[in-house]
């Protein structure tokens, strides 16, 4: 992977990318339906899929950590704020959401578990503050998940020398995506029917707006210079033509979403197989779209 281009970054990256957006996604719907006072119509989204999204973000940082250079220097991240920086911006947005996800999954557990007791003091009191200001936690979480998963793409996008990450579309695909694998992994976990039908409708719309963007990613290559050209002809007539069209586009996202919809009328579809070709779609997108990048460069 040296010739004939320099890889730099390899699989910790599109896992913690993934990883993210799909605790973006999963914390996105549980602070939304808080704030919209669903929580018993949905409790798979509001309280039990929420176990997973630290243990995402766990893994998604373990990646990260393994990818750096001077792994032991990270606390140098947050000795500064740089606007202007998206490698700032998702450091500390991590620094806070880690925590919160971690707060609302184990405001969870008494009802989880119901012999559930804190035995120390001052964390029964801070479970009592957790629930009673619940609400301006969700305003707090919704906004957090909304800018992790869109900075999953921006960090890809603000590389301006990678003609194939150098648009703003990158950002609002990679939010779509994290939404729709976050949907994905709240319907497979449900046990309401009502639940799992709502998120099913979610995420096919979800689909259809990251097919969108996807059709529009390649208009606007298309519409380029000469280097997004040779950067679009690597997905319309390259290596990664097969992998992205048919793992990402057709497994990842038509087949399920073809799936969903024979699912909403009436036939009896397992809602594990829809989400785990949305899962594995999301993954490989990322994986593709970081070694694909790293192909793509202005000096030929």
């Amino acid at each position: 992977m040296v010739d004939p281009h320099l890889n730099i970054w390899h699989w910790p990256i599109p896992v913690y990318l993934f990883l993210g957006g799909l605790a973006a996604g999963i914390l996105f719907f549980a602070g939304l339906y808080t704030i919209l006072g669903r929580e018993k119509e949905l409790p798979t989204a509001v309280k039990w899929s929420t176990f997973v999204a630290p243990l995402a973000l766990v893994l998604g940082l373990i990646a990260l950590f393994i990818d750096l250079k001077h792994q032991f220097y990270f606390w140098r991240l947050y000795t500064t704020i740089r606007i202007e920086s998206p490698m700032s911006w998702g450091a500390w947005v991590l620094l806070f959401i880690t925590p919160l996800s971690f707060v609302w999954a184990a405001s969870y557990m008494r009802e989880l578990f119901p012999g559930w007791d804190w035995k120390l003091g001052f964390l029964k009191r801070f479970d009592q503050w957790v629930q009673s200001n619940r609400q301006p936690l969700a305003w707090i979480m919704v906004i957090l998940a909304l800018v992790l998963g869109i900075y999953t793409g921006i960090l890809l996008s603000a590389f301006n020398a990678r003609p194939l990450w150098n648009t703003a579309l990158l950002g609002p695909l990679f939010l779509v995506s994290g939404l729709s694998t976050g949907a994905a992994m709240i319907m497979w976990m449900s046990r309401k029917h009502a639940e799992r039908q709502l998120f099913t409708k979610i995420d096919i719309i979800l689909i259809a707006i990251e097919l969108f963007f996807i059709v529009h990613l390649f208009m606007g290559f298309l519409a380029g210079p000469e280097v997004q050209l040779e950067a679009a002809d690597l997905f319309l007539n390259g290596k990664f033509t097969l992998p992205f069209w048919g793992l990402v586009v057709f497994m990842g996202l038509i087949l399920p979403a073809l799936l969903e919809i024979l699912e909403l009328r009436g036939w009896k579809i397992p809602a594990a197989i829809p989400a785990l070709l949305i899962l594995i779609g999301g993954l490989i997108f990322r994986i593709i779209i970081v070694e694909a990048g790293e192909v793509t460069r202005y000096l030929y």
